[in-house]
């Protein structure tokens, strides 16, 4: 595992397993979990039910995490008049 991932240990769906992130990914992902007012764990499992098989679980969770917050910032960013 690279120096620069933190890794962290959850269960899903009854399994134990672990997931390697960037810490920047893991704050972004604790920031979801206040806003949805749930434990991290509660949302990554939530999550893991609509990832697809074949995706792997960190790849999934950098992009719901992106997704987020490109959803904050537009929820920011003024409508821009035409």
């Amino acid at each position: 595992m690279s120096a620069h991932l933190r890794k962290r240990s959850l269960i899903l769906s009854g399994h134990d397993t672990s997931v390697a992130l960037e810490p920047e990914f893991w704050q972004v992902l604790e920031d979801m979990a206040r806003d949805h007012n749930q434990p991290l764990p509660v949302l990554v499992a939530q999550l893991d039910t609509e990832r697809r098989p074949i995706q792997s679980l960190a790849s999934f969770l950098r992009v719901q995490a992106l997704l987020w917050l490109q959803k904050q910032s537009a929820a920011q960013t003024p409508a821009s008049s035409v």
